[in-house]
């Protein structure tokens, strides 16, 4: 597991409300069904702001950015390329 993956998989457990242990989700697995709520995806989004000192731009905040775990690490990946 590479250490963004490990870092949003905390950050999962912390502000997610899943009814599973983020540990046990598969890369792929979906976030929504897996019990996160919208309400509980912006609680995602913000501590991982903050986790990364990123900002997620507009066109970033829609639901297939924060659906999986490998969807938040593109992302992520994508904001901090470069630094």
């Amino acid at each position: 597991m590479s250490e963004n993956a490990a870092k949003i998989r905390t950050v999962l457990k912390e502000h997610a409300r899943l009814n599973r242990d983020a540990d046990t989700l598969s890369d792929d697995s979906d976030l929504y069904q897996a019990g996160m709520t919208s309400h509980a995806s912006v609680n995602v989004m913000l501590a991982l702001e903050g986790e990364f000192d990123i900002e997620f731009p507009d066109h970033m905040l829609k639901r297939s950015v924060f659906e999986s775990v490998g969807a938040i690490v593109s992302a992520i990946d994508e904001l901090t390329e470069g630094r």
